[in-house]
C-alpha cells in the first residue's frame, strides 16, 4: 500500500490460492449489496467523502494481506488471497472503516502510531475480523476474552508494517488509545 496507508492492510492472507482479479471484481460487486458495506458507504457519503465506481478494485497482490486502503487512492482487495466471498466481505468492511476514519478526522496522520493503532482497533473490532468462528478457523481456540485479544494481535500485526512504528511504539500506542477507540462505534450505534 502507499504510504498515506502505511500498514492498514486486512490480515485475511488465504494461503489456499486465490481468486483471478476477474473474479475478485465480482465479489466486489455482490459485497456492495450486503447490508454492512452499503451502512458503510452511506455514512460516508454522509460524512463527506465521495465513493466513486473505482473506488474499490481487485488486484494481484505480492505480499501476505487480504487488502488495504490509501488515502486518495481507496480500497484494494488482493484477489490472489480470496477464495470465498465471506472473505471478500470482510476485508471490505474492515478497509471501508479505515476509510471512515480518514474521511471523519481531518487530522488523521497514518505515519503517526496512536492515530494508525486507533484505526485498527476500531476496524478489528467492527469489522467481524475477530467473529469467534473465524478465529476458531485460524487456529485460535481460547472461549473467555478472545475477540479483545483478537484485535490487540491484528493490530499488532497491521502495525508492523507501518515504517513510522516501532513494535514497542506501536504497542505503546495501542495501549494508549484502547479503551477510546475500543469504545468508538461510530458510525454504528454499537459494535455489530
Amino acid at each position: 500500500m502507499e504510504d498515506s496507508a502505511a500498514g492498514c492492510g486486512s490480515g485475511n492472507f488465504n494461503p489456499y490460492g486465490g481468486k483471478t482479479v476477474e473474479e475478485c471484481e465480482d465479489m466486489i460487486r455482490k459485497s456492495l449489496r450486503t447490508p454492512t458495506v452499503k451502512f458503510l458507504k452511506e455514512n460516508l457519503e454522509k460524512a463527506g467523502c465521495g465513493f466513486g465506481e473505482n473506488f474499490i478494485k481487485a488486484i494481484k497482490c505480492g505480499n501476505t494481506i487480504g487488502g488495504g486502503y490509501s488515502r486518495g487512492k481507496g480500497i484494494v482487495v488482493c484477489s490472489n488471497h480470496m477464495n470465498l466471498q465471506d472473505d471478500v466481505n470482510q476485508v471490505v468492511i474492515h478497509e471501508l472503516i479505515h476509510a471512515y476514519d480518514d474521511c471523519r478526522a481531518a487530522n488523521l496522520d497514518w505515519t503517526d502510531c496512536a492515530h494508525h493503532a486507533c484505526s485498527e482497533i476500531r476496524a478489528g473490532h467492527l469489522s467481524g475480523d475477530c467473529h469467534y468462528k473465524r478465529e476458531v478457523l485460524r487456529g485460535f481456540m481460547k472461549l473467555r476474552g478472545h475477540e479483545q485479544e483478537c484485535v490487540r494481535r491484528r493490530v499488532m500485526q497491521s502495525m508492523a508494517a507501518n515504517p513510522y512504528c516501532s513494535e514497542v511504539a506501536s504497542k505503546e500506542a495501542m495501549d494508549a488509545v484502547w479503551d477510546v477507540c475500543y469504545n468508538d462505534t461510530k458510525p454504528f450505534g454499537r459494535a455489530p
